[in-house]
């Protein structure tokens, strides 16, 4: 399965659009969801349309229209494997990488 990356702008332009979805589902206008956000129409509206935002907003945003629950979809907790928990019993908290030992060539 070939990735594709695309830009920060890109990225930001789909979820505007996307959350502008949500919103008229919702059948919500974006007055009311500034208002019950607690930010200003500018920010939605820069939200929509993929206009530089704070995560602050988006989150304002999702709770307002009851989505917060979009944010597991978007950054899920990661899963522990049974078969490394018998190894460390413990959660990784830190990258480990090999160490260089001088004079071993690989």
């Amino acid at each position: 399965m070939e990735q594709t990356y695309r830009s920060p702008a890109e990225l930001q332009s789909e979820l505007g659009e996307r959350l502008r979805a949500l919103r008229l589902n919702r059948n919500l206008a974006q007055s009311e969801v500034a208002a019950k956000a607690g930010v200003s129409l500018r920010s939605v509206i820069n939200l929509e349309g993929g206009r530089g935002s704070t995560v602050e907003t988006l989150v304002r945003v999702l709770n307002a229209m009851d989505a917060a629950d979009v944010l597991e979809t978007l950054a899920p907790k990661p899963q522990i494997s049974p078969l490394a928990l018998l190894h460390s019993p413990r959660p990784q908290r830190r990258v480990r990488r090999p160490r260089f030992k001088p004079g071993v060539s690989e």
